[in-house]
């Protein structure tokens, strides 16, 4: 997916369903960020997994970023580019 049509249900459900590739730009200094993301409880390791549910933001979206091995956050309103690729 390109352009600016992403919703936090549709994000939220491919990150769950796998690994994807996304972009987009950081509110602290205007860079683009690049990473591989996902929610699916299968690539995040039992030791970084959520022990509590986090409230729900439909403007921001909370990811284990594969690349860092940690977890993220962004904004819905600065994705770039997102395309789900397991």
């Amino acid at each position: 997916m390109t352009g600016i049509n992403y919703t936090y249900d549709r994000v939220t459900d491919s990150l769950r369903a796998g690994i994807v590739r996304l972009s987009f730009i950081k509110v602290k200094d205007g860079e683009v960020r690049n990473m591989r993301a996902t929610l699916s409880e299968k690539y995040i390791p039992d030791a970084q997994k959520p022990t509590s549910d986090v409230k729900k933001n439909e403007e921001t979206v909370r990811v284990y970023d594969l690349d860092v091995e940690g977890w993220r956050s962004f904004r819905i309103n600065s994705l770039q580019t997102f395309e789900p690729i397991i």
